[in-house]
């Protein structure tokens, strides 16, 4: 199996050797250096501001995105939410479920964000802003300064879901002022899934700190304790965490954070570059480098996913609801190279040359 999805991704040799061990027990000195140790590259990576601390979190993103709605928002707030595709939605679907009061800034499919646009939410009395960096839904990079500009005039409160965009594309948590950063262990950090890490900055510190959260699981400020010692409340994915920690390592030795950056950008110009002739639109104005999504111009989009699983081995990421049929999106991270480009586009090359990428009828 050749993976090009958005999560899981392809790991490295010896992220998955790590996954093959024993799991140890936990509440020991041994794994709690290896949770610090985790801490220090993550707020090291995001390049957060001094003072932050990293959560590690049991549970998918959306578990992460949840908490961070509860602990840092309550029914005196108002938030404004860009809505720019089904992730960027999840984040007002929550603010409805936990009654936190927000408008959403709707974007179309692919719609890059523009200053004008955010600007005409200028001075009206939001408190917070959610924003998921990278739309990955539709592969949209919105831009975090500019967002950040935007947060500091109004005196918002910042969060970025950086899921899909953390170690893919540029962010400075400090520079733009984030508050919180979400991320989540089977994108870049190319782990498995089940582990989604928290960055809060100082003044998101102070907040979830003060926060009455009616929730065991979801108090953040019982997870900020625990970390103090390297530990978690309840039972970690100590698994998955410990290979984080390999891919962590991993990172640093190949260069760090501006290197994967760097590599996962490579990627995705090549995949970019060898797809010109073939019948796709890209749809994003403003593409992030993690992600590439694709719309067939002849083709059923689901279609051809289901033909590069079954018939060439290869697995593209399928999208959902209204673009089912009409997107598709080819991922950049984990493990590959770009000789598995090559393998990916040859495929699509053959579809094209067997006609399977045109329409029964050319309808």
């Amino acid at each position: 199996m050749l993976n090009f999805t958005i999560g899981p991704v392809m790991c490295s040799e010896e992220v998955r050797a790590v996954g093959g061990e024993q799991v140890p027990y936990f509440r020991t000195p041994e794994f709690s250096a290896v949770m610090l140790e985790n801490e220090k590259f993550i707020l090291k990576y995001a390049k957060a501001p001094k003072g932050s601390k990293a959560i590690f979190m049991t549970n998918s993103s959306t578990g992460s995105m949840e908490a961070t709605v509860m602990n840092c928002f309550t029914k005196s707030d108002k938030v404004l939410v860009i809505d720019g595709g089904s992730f960027g939605h999840r984040f007002a679907e929550l603010c409805e479920i936990h009654d936190i009061p927000h408008e959403t800034l709707t974007l179309n499919h692919g719609q890059k964000l523009k200053q004008e646009r955010l600007y005409e939410y200028d001075a009206k009395s939001f408190t917070g802003l959610l924003v998921n960096i990278d739309e990955t839904s539709t592969g949209v990079l919105y831009d975090a300064e500019m967002i950040g500009e935007f947060c500091r005039k109004n005196h918002l409160f910042y969060v970025c879901d950086c899921v899909s965009s953390f170690l893919a594309d540029p962010f400075d948590m400090a520079h733009c002022g984030a508050d919180v950063m979400i991320t989540g262990s089977q994108k870049v950090l190319a782990c498995p899934p089940g582990i989604s890490v928290i960055v809060l900055a100082p003044r998101a510190v102070e907040r979830v700190k003060q926060a009455k959260v009616k929730s065991m699981y979801f108090n953040l400020a019982d997870s900020l304790k625990n970390m103090e010692r390297g530990q978690t409340p309840f039972t970690p994915a100590v698994g998955i965490l410990r290979q984080i920690h390999a891919r962590l390592l991993e990172i640093e030795k190949n260069g760090g954070a501006d290197e994967e950056v760097a590599r996962v950008a490579a990627q995705a110009n090549d995949f970019r570059n060898k797809i010109k002739d073939l019948p796709f639109e890209l749809i994003s104005e403003s593409p992030a480098n993690g992600v590439t999504p694709l719309r067939p111009i002849h083709a059923d989009a689901y279609k051809v996913f289901e033909i590069l699983k079954d018939e060439y081995g290869i697995w593209i990421c399928p999208n959902g609801g209204d673009m089912k049929n009409s997107v598709f999106r080819v991922g950049h991270i984990g493990n590959l190279t770009h000789e598995d480009n090559t393998t990916l586009v040859n495929a699509l090359k053959d579809m094209e040359k067997r006609g399977l990428l045109q329409r029964a009828n050319n309808d």
